[in-house]
């Protein structure tokens, strides 16, 4: 690819760092399981009681039928871009920019919040629940954090890989001994007072009715939102055309059958009527039940969050930061965010960026309202939908004359993709309802009328279009760009895949 802005060639990433199970694992982290598990699982009860695990697999129908999109289209198109890159190639570049907007933002909303949940509950597993309640302590650490995962970003890919080999066992270990020490107590008697017996019908999404399933499915597309982290790594993985296709579809897999388990062993271990209660302590309901289950090895579930939230501060930085850099390289951003470290072979730049803003947004949104923070990540519901969506469309659009070539390609390229975007579309549509009205946001209180996570929503938005106006008034060549189709060989490509 020759650099559009000097004309000459630039560094590259690099090629070949990491292979198939490292992306799978950083795929994995970003979703950041015991946080995600441990933040939804209260407000899922409160929903649809014991068959919070059925909806947790609907959950999963629309991740996988978009997972099958972003297999597909990188297969013809290993931009670490994604989603930018796609949706521009299919869908021109209007749409193309404001799916690259929407993925970078949802880095910058949620990784101060994440390293929050880190460093709260670090402190607390080695026993400083002072420094925890602390707000100066615990926002300063927090910063401190963002800088050394976004220093380890830069670094290097390997590098990033290694700590996150080490986090995910750290983390999926803690989560199954928990969920397994829980089914025990569970079915040897020795459970809280208001435990249950788990049973099969409690995987039928539809049991608590139409309505609560509409809510149940929003939290799920937060739960398993993440994993095309692994993706947006293609020009740094082996196999680069079907190795990160391969890692997100797994990933969301894995993620499948641990939301499950662990999420079956809470609901029958505590029972519904614990976690309604505590359904607004968010991530705190493990801490909850960790000295119940676990013990005086209550810190084991303590670290879980702790090495979750930890995992995924790291891995979100890295589709926001690569999205950037592929905007930038195409002059939809301005050419210097596509600085490529000439040492590393990272996008330091658009990295730092990326951090940069996050911590903005943390330290503002706790001078603007206790709850700013956690309506934010609320938010990030309808900007996930929505690339989410964009992507499955793109897939359509991009390969639409080929879906009749055969059974596989019309199920997997076309419908499912289609269905998958038809469903998140649905969401975000259902989200904008949800939100408009205050009494439905984390806080209660009005913004404009409206609930902040909507307000906080149409501030991105709004900023976005901002943003690209002034970049196409400053430099057209990006906007130039006209959508196209899969090349006639670009579905018969199998490549191991």
């Amino acid at each position: 690819m020759k650099d559009q802005v000097a004309g000459t060639d630039p560094p590259r990433l690099k090629a070949d760092a990491i292979g198939f199970t490292d992306a799978l694992v950083i795929g994995l982290n970003s979703t950041s399981p015991a946080y995600s598990l441990a933040a939804v699982i209260g407000p899922l009860v409160v929903l649809v009681g014991v068959y919070a695990p059925g909806v947790m697999l609907a959950s999963f129908v629309p991740m996988l039928l978009i997972a099958s999109a972003f297999f597909y289209l990188n297969r013809v198109d290993q931009d670490c871009g994604t989603t930018f890159s796609w949706v521009t190639r299919a869908m021109g570049p209007w749409a193309g920019w404001l799916g690259g907007w929407a993925v970078a933002m949802t880095g910058v909303l949620v990784v101060g919040s994440l390293a929050d949940v880190a460093v709260t509950y670090g402190l607390l597993t080695v026993g400083l629940d002072g420094w925890a309640e602390n707000q100066v302590v615990r926002q300063g650490l927090t910063v401190l954090l963002i800088l050394a995962m976004t220093a380890v970003c830069v670094i290097g890919t390997e590098a990033s890989a290694k700590l996150q080999n080490v986090l995910i066992l750290a983390q999926v270990a803690c989560l199954l001994l928990f969920a397994a020490v829980a089914l025990y107590r569970v079915s040897s008697g020795s459970a809280a007072p208001g435990a249950l017996t788990p049973r099969v019908e409690w995987l039928n999404p539809f049991g608590a009715g139409g309505a609560a399933l509409t809510g149940g499915l929003l939290l799920g597309v937060f739960i398993y939102w993440g994993w095309e982290s692994a993706v947006n790594l293609t020009e740094e993985v082996e196999d680069s055309a079907t190795a990160p296709g391969r890692a997100g579809v797994w990933s969301t897999v894995v993620l499948l059958v641990t939301y499950l388990s662990v999420g079956t062993a809470v609901v029958a271990f505590a029972g519904t009527a614990f976690l309604a209660d505590n359904a607004g302590e968010e991530e705190a309901v493990f801490a909850l039940l960790a000295g119940q289950v676990m013990g005086g090895w209550d810190w084991v579930v303590l670290l879980a969050i702790c090495t979750s939230a930890l995992a995924s501060t790291q891995t979100t930085i890295i589709p926001a930061s690569r999205t950037i850099l592929s905007m930038a390289r195409r002059r939809a951003l301005p050419g210097g965010l596509a600085r490529i470290h000439p040492r590393f072979r990272t996008p330091d730049t658009s990295t730092w960026w990326v951090a940069g803003v996050a911590i903005a947004w943390y330290l503002a949104a706790h001078q603007i309202s206790e709850n700013a923070l956690f309506d934010s990540l609320t938010a990030l519901s309808l900007l996930i939908a929505f690339y989410y969506a964009l992507t499955g469309l793109a897939c359509a659009v991009y390969y639409r004359r080929h879906l009749l070539r055969d059974l596989r390609s019309f199920l997997f390229i076309g419908l499912g993709p289609l269905v998958g975007a038809g469903l998140l579309a649905w969401l975000l549509v259902e989200s904008v309802a949800d939100m408009a009205d205050p009494e439905n946001s984390y806080s209660g209180t009005s913004w404009f009328g409206l609930g902040p996570p909507l307000v906080i929503a149409i501030g991105i938005a709004v900023t976005g279009v901002l943003v690209m106006a002034v970049q196409r008034v400053l430099d057209s060549a990006y906007w130039s760009e006209r959508p196209g189709v899969a090349p006639p060989d670009a579905t018969a490509r199998r490549d191991g895949g």
